[in-house]
């Protein structure tokens, strides 16, 4: 793997947290939550400096997409209910708003709309509240042996900081349900089957098929991958009537804002010159 330190960018400067580790590797930014001694779970700390990696990826050149993962053999258990939970019981009100403040931050607010195509790859254990930056992510790939588990009935709460929100808009409704209801866990097979993930492969293949993703996601106009993802997400609370309007304005900016001009290369490729066919493949972007 290209280190961060030979991969160009950004005067090869690291990324990497006490608890977050980045690395590069041919534009793609492989950033792991790095508790794996507690499953990953999300401290306050982790919170933190989760918001700003994905703050400083977002305009580091050398990252092109995101995956997440986690260190071990966890994606991540939630939220670490001594340090986020228990610890923050008796502090002040403005403490409490600001650790909660910045779990929201990273794990949907920005990851939702984030610049450039996020995956997530869960290799474990993934539990709780780790269902929100996992649906936040554009795109994600399971392992088989992944354990995936919405426990909070077992522990006399419910699945609160928008991890109800986000199976919501994932997973098939009576699946959803049925593991919030019940606590029982699932395998990364049946992740599939309920629309959690996009796909689940042998944890021995996991890295090589995620790696595979990502670089096609590279190989595509960053521009509009960035438009066409953000829109699909905005257009699912709006009337048809709306969406038509705001998506015809997107389209418009899109195409003002594409330093590549893709939407012209791809007509003429296709119209004058003959040379791609647009439904099996893409524009030749270097044209």
């Amino acid at each position: 793997m290209q280190s961060a330190d030979n991969a160009g960018g950004q005067s090869g400067a690291s990324l990497s947290k006490s608890t977050v580790l980045v690395e590069f590797d041919a534009g793609i930014a492989w950033v792991t939550l790095n508790r794996p001694e507690k499953r990953n779970a999300m401290s306050p700390t982790l919170n933190r400096e989760m918001l700003e990696v994905l703050e400083e990826l977002e305009t580091d050149s050398r990252c092109g997409v995101v995956v997440l993962t986690g260190a071990g053999e966890s994606f991540t258990a939630g939220m670490d209910l001594k340090e986020y939970f228990r610890e923050t019981d008796n502090a002040s009100a403005a403490v409490k708003l600001r650790v909660r403040r910045a779990a929201g931050e990273w794990q949907w607010r920005k990851l939702r709309h984030f610049a450039k195509p996020t995956i997530a790859m869960v290799n474990g254990w993934c539990f709780g509240g780790a269902f929100t930056p996992l649906v936040s992510c554009d795109l994600a790939i399971a392992a088989d042996e992944a354990t995936f588990g919405l426990s909070e009935i077992n522990w006399g709460i419910i699945p609160a900081g928008n991890v109800t929100k986000a199976v919501s808009e994932a997973m098939l409704p009576r699946a959803a349900l049925y593991y919030i209801m019940t606590g029982e866990t699932f395998g990364g097979q049946t992740a599939r089957e309920t629309g959690l993930v996009n796909e689940s492969v042998p944890l021995a293949q996991l890295r090589a098929r995620t790696r595979a993703l990502a670089m096609t996601l590279l190989g595509k106009n960053p521009t509009v991958l960035r438009q066409a993802k953000n829109a699909f997400k905005r257009v699912g609370s709006m009337d048809w009537d709306l969406s038509e309007d705001y998506i015809g304005a997107k389209a418009e900016q899109t195409a003002a804002q594409d330093p590549e001009k893709g939407r012209q290369k791809g007509l003429t490729q296709f119209l004058d010159e003959k040379s791609i066919r647009p439904g099996l493949e893409g524009y030749k972007r270097g044209d």
